[in-house]
């Protein structure tokens, strides 16, 4: 088979894989637990397409919820000083709005995780979670580094990420019943008391 005919069945299978995941992504959006079947009519391809990428509807969903884009950090903390409790602010503010708007799929990932996890998967059975709050905290925390010391930073910036994401929305609408205001002055409470109980006096000041 010649290169470029293999390289085009690559990129073939790339947009269908996208396709599938877009149609995905949008019904979720509409508030739809979708099937499988619908989802492949969605995408415009046939069912056996779907389960030859996605072997049942839960992987689907976490690849989905995965596929969100997320803010990119420059844009966050653009104009930010170095403040770390303004920076992680601004990285708070976005994140939540990002969970706003993709409230379902990210449920829906947390769930299909906690099925998985019941029927005894575990490792490599699991859909791999990409971590990309914590990139986002330590560039809001960098410039105050020297504040910290090494292993209160790393403790911090994992307290830090227990309260920004999908998990702390949970919480706090489901077990504490809390609204979105209410919430977000308890993270922001939350954020100035880790990082002042994670500072430290620089070295060398007086």
């Amino acid at each position: 088979m010649a290169k470029t005919e293999q390289t085009g069945r690559w990129k073939q299978r790339r947009r269908t894989r996208q396709d599938i995941l877009a149609a995905a992504a949008q019904l979720l959006k509409q508030g739809q637990r979708p099937s499988l079947e619908e989802i492949a009519d969605a995408a415009l391809v046939s069912r056996a397409t779907a389960y030859r990428y996605f072997p049942n509807v839960d992987a689907l969903f976490v690849e989905a919820a995965l596929e969100i884009e997320f803010p990119r950090i420059g844009d966050v903390l653009n104009g930010a000083d170095d403040d770390p409790v303004q920076r992680v602010e601004r990285v708070d503010t976005a994140l939540h709005a990002l969970i706003a708007e993709n409230e379902v799929p990210l449920r829906l990932m947390l769930a299909g995780a906690i099925e998985r996890r019941a029927r005894g998967e575990t490792g490599a059975d699991l859909p791999v979670r990409q971590d990309r709050r914590t990139p986002m905290l330590e560039e809001a925390l960098a410039p105050a580094r020297a504040s910290f010391e090494p292993a209160d930073l790393k403790a911090l910036t994992a307290a830090l990420a227990l309260i920004v994401g999908p998990e702390a929305m949970i919480v706090f609408r489901d077990v504490l019943r809390l609204d979105d205001a209410e919430a977000a002055r308890v993270r922001r409470w939350a954020i100035r008391a880790l990082i002042a109980a994670a500072r430290r006096t620089p070295t060398g000041s007086g």
